[in-house]
């Protein structure tokens, strides 16, 4: 009988043969098999997703901030430097990768890939906040360096009190003028669900014969002798064990990527390890608060604060209803995924990562505090944090909700040495780009296209020059630099606002 069995598998397997795999039903997965579909419209292309439908963990909209990161507002991609100088140079990158997302999401509603763009993106302003003198100061200065670009282009700022009101009335509203205060705003900012975006491309997907498997689950990887992959894959519905086969493999499970990533074996993925950080949003119940205010509007992170808890008050568009938003506090929870396992982090420790991870725990002590702090308060001391923004803020008029899981990667870096904790998104390849995965957090879902043309250019180096016509025509920027550029950025920044149906400002680029 068990001969038997084998047999009926080794079949199956063969059955199973496929170009592509994508693991993770979330914006990566459905961005990288939206291009390369459109780069091989004959692939065959199959997902394996073990909850239900797509987007369910941080893809969706209640997981993470909805914030379209460009660097408008967020003050932690803008560094003072020792004299005092403002470095611009990650701003200035995150930016141009938000733009290769908006060129490619414009792209699919101008060929009626995706329909009604107004539910996925809405314009809004990002404005930065910041209080007391050598704040205001930091932000002067980084306005003064930010809006000489034209990437960031129509920029304002004021330290005048009446003209905030104007910006944020719910924000001034009974508060005391004790110490200066001063805000930037840009109104060519974005809300953005990413929820809807990635349910939006799964579909799109479906309908060009992609096989998207829900409620199956990876267990296991391995490299065949062809230099395949052979994924077991467990489908939850039955309980039955299937082996799927194919040439390349994209592991874009979110929190769960870590886990399957060390399974692969690759020695990429050795001395490698993730710290799972939760998020926790307060969310306004009150309609007539809500109407007050419009805007994402971000602080700056307290003295000795990881860049993950920066706090924003966040106008939210969800289901094209309002909402507003304002965290995020930091928890902490075992599991790498918020339908992951208690056992997630200690099983993440292996042999070729122990001694990283231990370098990191000594390292980050002071993030271990935080933490410990961040889990400890009551809502009501949450609530002091609030009314640092809105003053009067009553605590009847809000709840709290848990946003998704995040793994901060942990590596050996030669700037940081051992054990560095790593607060961005990392792409993992193996050295024959058979295999892929994504690590890490924000800006994640903003710059998730030229994340994954970093992937298609590291797996798939021998076809960049045929496909190249064709990823220009779907992103008219590739290859160049819009700061550079100033022609194509402003003919970019048109075309996007008037197919995405967001309210066109004029744009002065000098």
């Amino acid at each position: 009988m068990k001969i038997l069995l084998k047999r009926l598998v080794k079949m199956s397997n063969i059955e199973n043969k496929t170009d592509v795999i994508l693991i993770g039903a979330g914006i990566m997965s459905a961005t990288l098999g939206t291009i390369l579909k459109e780069l091989m419209p004959d692939a065959n292309i199959k997902v394996f997703e073990k909850l239900g439908k797509p987007g369910e963990e941080s893809s969706n909209e209640w997981n993470n901030a909805g914030t379209g990161h460009a660097a408008l507002c967020e003050l932690n991609y803008t560094v003072e430097k020792a004299d005092g100088t403002i470095d611009v140079s990650k701003a200035i990158k995150i930016n141009e990768q938000f733009q290769v997302s908006m060129q490619f999401w414009s792209y699919l509603v101008k060929n009626n890939l995706i329909q009604n763009p107004h539910d996925f993106i809405t314009q809004l302003p990002h404005m930065s906040l910041v209080q007391g003198e050598e704040n205001v100061s930091f932000l002067r200065k980084r306005f003064e360096a930010l809006s000489m670009n034209p990437l960031f282009a129509g920029m304002e700022f004021s330290d005048d009190p009446e003209k905030l009101k104007e910006w944020i009335p719910l924000i001034m509203q009974d508060r005391e003028n004790n110490e200066p205060i001063a805000a930037t705003k840009i109104d060519t900012g974005t809300d953005v669900n990413f929820g809807a975006l990635t349910r939006m491309l799964f579909e799109h997907l479906q309908n060009r014969d992609v096989e998207v498997n829900y409620y199956h689950q990876v267990k296991n990887m391995k490299r065949s002798d062809d230099n395949s992959w052979e994924l077991k894959v467990k489908n939850l519905n039955n309980g039955t064990v299937e082996l799927h086969r194919a040439k390349f493999v994209f592991i874009g499970g979110g929190g769960g990527s870590l886990h399957l990533l060390q399974k692969s074996g690759i020695k990429e993925s050795k001395q490698i390890g993730g710290f799972p950080v939760s998020g926790i949003f307060m969310v306004c119940k009150n309609p007539k608060i809500v109407e007050q205010h419009h805007a994402k509007v971000y602080g700056k992170a307290k003295v000795g604060a990881p860049p993950m808890s920066v706090p924003h008050l966040d106008t939210r568009f969800i289901d094209n209803k309002k909402s507003l938003l304002f965290g995020p506090f930091a928890g902490f929870s075992p599991k790498f995924l918020k339908t992951g396992s208690i056992f997630d982090l200690i099983t993440s420790v292996k042999p070729n990562n122990l001694f990283t991870m231990l370098a990191a725990g000594a390292k980050n002590l002071s993030l271990t505090k935080y933490l410990i702090q961040q889990v400890m308060l009551s809502k009501e001391q949450r609530m002091e944090e609030l009314r640092e923004f809105i003053p009067n803020a009553k605590s009847e008029d809000w709840e709290l909700i848990v946003a998704g899981q995040r793994v901060q990667v942990i590596k050996d870096t030669e700037e940081g040495g051992k054990g560095t904790l790593q607060f961005g998104t990392e792409v993992i390849t193996s050295e024959d780009g058979s295999i892929a995965a994504l690590l890490g957090a924000s800006p994640g879902a903003s710059t998730a296209v030229n994340v994954m043309l970093d992937v298609i250019t590291r797996c798939f180096p021998d076809h960049m020059i045929e496909w190249e016509s064709k990823l220009k025509e779907m992103i008219p920027s590739y290859g160049e630099s819009l700061m550079e550029n100033p022609e194509l950025l402003r003919e970019v920044h048109q075309s996007t606002a008037q197919t995405l149906e967001l309210v066109e400002k004029q744009l002065v680029v000098s």
